[in-house]
This record gives C-alpha cells, structure tokens and sequence, in this order.
C-alpha cells in the first residue's frame, strides 16, 4: 500500500515537472519565429504568452472537461463533469476536487493516479502549444481582435473535440482502438488543419483586395534567436513526449531515447536531402528543420516503438520534410514560412500512419496501448492491416473537422470585425494596440 501511494506521488511530480516543460514550447514557438522571421519580439511573444493565459483560464472553465471528462456518446465530454465548471470553482463539497484522482487515471483506465490538477496541468499545455503552433499562420496577417476571439473558441471546442475522440478513453475513435501517443494528430496535424481553416480565410480577403498570390512573408534568420528556440522546444519535447506514458516508470526512458534519437537522426537526413536536392551547402535553418520535423513524426508513436525504430523513423523524415517543403513552396496561395503545413501536418500524419508499420507490443503496453498490434514490420499481419485502416479513417474524420471549424469560426469572426485581415497592408511588428 505505502509502495502505491510512493508510485502515486512520484507520477503526479513527473507529470506536472512535464506539463511545466511543454508549457515553456508554447512561448518557444514565438522566439521560433522571432528567429526565422526577424520580426519584432513584442508581437511574436505577446501573442504566445496570450495563448498560454487564454488556454489556462477556458481550460479551466470549460474547455478540459469538453475534452477529458466522460463523454456523452463519445463525442464530447461532459463540462459539468465533477469538479465541473472552473474545476470546482469555490466549493470542496466532493472531497478534494484538485488533488482527487481524474476519472480516467484511476484503476479501470491508466491507473497512474494522477490527480485533477495535475492531469489538467499537462494537458492544457498541449492546447497551449497547439494554438501557438497554429498561429504561426497569423504573423502579421490577421487582426490581433480576431485573434483574441479565435482563441476562446479553440480552446472550448476546436482543440477539444480530437481529443475527446482519441486521449479520452470513452471517444468513439478511442473505442474504435485509434491510438496516437503524444499528439501527431490531436496537436500537429489538428494544428495543420485549423492553419489551413485561417490561410484559406486570409486568401479569400487577399484575392477580394486583388492579390493574385498571397503577400509574401520572407525569412530574415537571427541565428542566435533560432538555434535558442529550437534548443528550448528540443528540451521541451521531453515532457511532451516522455510525460505522455502518463507515470514514471521504465518506458519513460525509452520514450526519451526514441525522441531524442529520432530528432537526431531527422536532422542528419534532412541535411543529406536537402544537399542532394539543392546541390548547396545546408544552413542553421535546415538543420533546426530537421531536429522539428523529427521530433513531430515521432510524437504519435513514441512510446510504441523501439530506439532501432525511432533513428529509422527520424532517417524517413528528412526526404519527407524536404519534400513537402518543395511542394508547399510551389503553391502561391498562402504563406507559410516558419513550416506548419510541410512540417506540422505533414509529419504528424505521416508519423500517425507509421504506428500500423513500427509499433512493438513490448513497448506499446507499459505506455498504455496494451491492446495496439504488433505493426507490418514486426509480423503484425492481418491486425496492423486494420490498425493501418483506424489511423487512416481517423486522420480524415479529425483533419475534416479542424478545418471545417476552423474555417467556419474565422469566416464568422470575418463577418463580425470587418475581414479577419487588416487593410491595405499587413498589420505592423510590435505589441497589438487592437486587443
């Protein structure tokens, strides 16, 4: 019993030291675009320390309940779910509201013990840096208004509902046996899609102005700036990733190796290829690419795989990063500079659909998916086949939703403020003087 309880504590220390390292990503991704952009830091850092206030308070509210409480018909929890609304506001009428164990951590689920607050901790750090993630697209193009409005509405329902579906263990892709360990769709892919849902928005109004390619945001590196932010997501990534066994037990350790291994071998890869292709010499930004773009495809399967599988993994995402980078570039309808189309969405999902091909009962089991097949490259067979088909079936169903929400909420914030872009030009660096 005394040994449980010492299990118990030491989960809860882990997690909430790893909630506190993703939450450091979320400002991470605007010194990322400080030093890819050379904008100005009082708009890039503003804009992410208001993603990190706004997630915690309608988390709080609402929005980690809509995700993570019990779920009605699977398709959204329930946001009167105890402690309910403002995680049990001012009252202690049931027990401890913080510090009790969430439904889901209990025995019949992960039976990691974590309490309410730490569990909401973690995960409102994923939605934080998942918004930040997503309004990279923003950079100077929308309405520092419409960006304060479109962030209540991510974080009550736009972020939640994949979520709800996929780390909620009453969803109905949840159920269905969908598996994605730390968020290569719910975070990077979603992140894509809601992107996407902006950059059409932003092309309408920029095609009604006349435009007939979208305004073009250029690069302008800081070295220093950029190698710190890649560094600082690089450290951060060991909470996203290892926090996401959910305990403190030996598989966190593999995870750690598997995350910092495929980082490291992505960024090799990324070099070579983008070498082969250019005939030049890389740059800082490949190289900090290629640490991204490996540690975003290995997210959703980090803790199903092996070491040996994580360096093959990160030496697959190299050409596959440089080459979504080369379509993307060809496309004239939206600009994209800091990398969520060719490296969030496309190696989250990419990532996602490896799970059926690299997964490994022996380590999918201690990090919770005890029920996930051995994937086609383990003699899975017949089993990974139909696991191939669940990741596929709900990378659509999520990327379908995002968008459309996303899309939806921006065209009606559109209608309310006016256009979501300011006209006639792009609004000026600096701290927002609209919000």
């Amino acid at each position: 019993m005394i040994e449980a309880t010492y299990q118990i504590l030491v989960n809860n220390l882990w997690v909430l030291l790893a909630g506190l390292l993703v939450f450091t990503m979320t400002v991470s991704v605007g010194l990322l675009e400080v030093g890819e952009l050379g904008a100005s830091f009082a708009y890039s850092l503003y804009k992410t320390l208001y993603f990190t206030g706004a997630a915690l308070v309608v988390m709080a509210a609402v929005g980690f309940n809509t995700a993570f409480a019990p779920t009605w018909h699977g398709l959204i929890g329930n946001p009167f779910y105890a402690p309910g609304l403002f995680l049990g506001g001012f009252t202690s009428s049931a027990g401890n509201p913080v510090t009790d164990t969430w439904w889901s951590m209990g025995p019949a689920y992960t039976g990691t013990g974590l309490a309410v607050g730490t569990y909401f901790l973690f995960e409102t750090a994923f939605a934080a840096v998942t918004l930040a993630l997503v309004g990279v697209v923003f950079l100077r193009k929308v309405k520092s208004s419409v960006i304060a409005v479109y962030t209540i509405v991510y974080f009550a329902i736009i972020w939640n509902l994949p979520a709800a579906w996929i780390w909620n263990p009453s969803g109905w892709l949840a159920k269905m046996g969908m598996v994605d360990f730390a968020g290569g769709l719910v975070v990077h892919g979603a992140a894509g899609a809601a992107g996407l849902g902006v950059l059409v928005q932003i092309w309408r109004e920029e095609r009604a102005r006349g435009l007939s390619r979208s305004a073009a945001v250029s690069l302008n590196v800081r070295p220093a700036w950029f190698t710190l932010a890649i560094l600082l997501l690089w450290v951060g990534w060991f909470g996203f990733n290892p926090g996401s066994v959910l305990q403190f037990n030996d598989e966190a350790i593999v995870v750690v190796l598997t995350t910092f291994l495929a980082a490291s071998g992505a960024m090799l890869s990324v070099l070579a290829a983008t070498a082969a292709v250019t005939r030049k010499a890389p740059s800082l930004v490949d190289a900090g690419n290629g640490v991204l773009m490996g540690l975003i495809v290995i997210t959703p399967l980090a803790g199903f795989v092996s070491p040996g599988s994580a360096l093959l993994l990160g030496l697959l995402a190299g050409p596959v990063f440089v080459a979504a980078e080369i379509w993307c570039s060809r496309l004239s309808w939206f600009t994209d500079p800091v990398g969520l189309v060719p490296g969030h969405l496309v190696g989250g999902l990419f990532g996602v659909a490896m799970i059926a091909f690299f997964a490994q009962t022996q380590f999918a089991g201690p990090a919770g998916a005890a029920g996930l097949p051995n994937g086609l490259l383990f003699g899975g067979g017949l089993p990974a086949v139909h696991q191939f088909g669940i990741e596929l079936f709900g990378i659509v169903v999520v990327m379908a939703t995002v968008f459309a929400l996303s899309f939806l909420t921006v065209a009606a914030l559109a209608k309310l403020f006016g256009g979501i872009t300011p006209a006639p030009g792009p609004e000026p660096a600096g701290a927002p003087t609209d919000l």
